[in-house]
């Protein structure tokens, strides 16, 4: 069950400054860019049949080398196994549930492993209206290059909770857009941090996000249970924080360095 403050949207404008992040190139000042995502993923199409007299490969050809931007689930998981905490405190992953949820660091990334509660705030649309989610705001803690609320049916984004003396990921430089890398069975989805949630909670993740992570996205009895891994890389940030393909293509440069293959 998700919680709202009334609050957290004007609390989190006001302790996070929007500002772009270093390396960053400024915001452009052109309108929400909408990208395709990915589906339920499809097999590959199968090549054309050789002619019945044709020679047939040996055995013991190699398989192609897996592009060097496709780091895969297993490499991350691996590369974030082990917990050094920086959280003062544990996080629950429902209201009313036990805090048993950590956040752990590295020098590159913060990270935790709990659910995905589905977020459906922003700017209404089909999926995500008053209708289809009793807890919907149309308001989110940060806003698109050209000044309109995030879409959580277009976007893939995370929530992190509101500072407190849990922690505060302000002080290890996770702001507006940073990028996260969001694991869940062998799917590996790139998005950025666009809102805040309650200070007691985590693992909370937009619409599109569960959608493209092959979870059902709906915010009423959708999301996942638990076996979710958010990992945030410090210091980055996607412009414009409204482009999926900008998140995406950083996410995979990060990740790569993360797993020691930069």
């Amino acid at each position: 069950m998700r919680v709202r403050s009334l609050m957290l949207a004007a609390a989190g404008a006001a302790l996070i400054s929007p500002s772009v992040l270093p390396g960053a190139a400024p915001p452009p000042d052109a309108g929400h860019e909408r990208a395709a995502y990915d589906g339920p993923g499809a097999g590959r199409v199968p090549r054309a049949g050789a002619p019945a007299d044709a020679p047939r490969a040996p055995s013991s050809t190699p398989r192609p080398t897996p592009s060097p931007g496709n780091v895969a689930a297993a490499e991350l998981l691996a590369a974030v196994r082990d917990c050094d905490p920086v959280s003062d405190d544990r996080f629950s992953s429902d209201d009313g549930e036990p805090a048993d949820i950590e956040v752990c660091g590295r020098r590159e990334a913060v990270f935790w492993k709990a659910d995905l509660d589905v977020d459906c705030d922003g700017r209404p649309g089909r999926h995500c209206n008053e209708r289809t989610d009793p807890l919907f705001c149309d308001t989110t803690a940060f806003q698109q290059s050209d000044g309109r609320q995030l879409s959580a049916e277009r976007l893939p984004y995370v929530v992190v909770p509101g500072p407190s003396h849990r922690w505060n990921h302000r002080e290890h430089d996770v702001r507006r857009g940073t990028v996260a890398a969001v694991i869940h069975g062998d799917r590996v989805r790139y998005a950025v941090v666009g809102d805040i949630g309650p200070e007691g909670i985590i693992g909370e993740a937009s619409y599109a996000l569960a959608r493209n992570l092959g979870i059902r996205p709906d915010p009423k009895g959708g999301g996942a249970a638990s076996g979710v891994t958010y990992i945030l890389f410090k210091g980055s940030g996607a412009s414009p924080i409204e482009s999926p393909a900008a998140a995406e293509a950083q996410g995979e440069r990060l990740a790569r360095a993360l797993v020691g293959r930069s």
